[in-house]
């Protein structure tokens, strides 16, 4: 079962997104409303995907996605946001983001997102696999 970390410093966003998540999909959800504390269960590792808010104390989603790609470079990070500007969406990407959405946001939107994150990363690992089968003689 995918397992899916978030991480906002509103307690009441958590509660919205692990209630929608909770609802509509099978995975596994873990909250934090800490970052610090995020970038330490993504160390651990087993997450498929990260959502983080953007703008937090300590740090903040620019820096979280920093951080998970260090652990592993294929881990989609989704960006939150009541923040949007232009830049900070492409910054995002170019950090290795995988999307950005903005608060408030569509049940269906945050749903769609997440399901087209782990085709993506489900392509990833197959990709992996079949470029590692290469390597290997016969």
């Amino acid at each position: 079962m995918a397992k899916i970390l978030i991480v906002d410093d509103e307690p009441d966003m958590l509660k919205l997104l692990s209630m929608i998540l909770r609802e509509k999909t099978s995975y596994e959800i873990t909250t934090t409303n800490n970052p610090m504390e995020a970038v330490e269960l993504a160390k651990q590792g087993g997450f498929d995907l990260v959502i983080s808010d953007l703008k937090m104390p300590g740090l903040d989603g620019m820096e979280i996605i920093d951080a998970v790609k260090k652990i592993d470079e294929d881990i989609p990070v989704i960006i939150i946001t009541a923040f949007a500007s232009v830049e900070s969406a492409s910054e995002a990407i170019q950090k290795g983001g995988f999307d950005f959405i903005t608060k408030p946001f569509r049940k269906e939107q945050i749903l769609f997102t997440i399901d087209k994150a782990f085709k993506w990363l489900t392509v990833q690992r197959e990709n992996k696999m079949l470029k590692e089968q290469l390597k290997k003689p016969e």
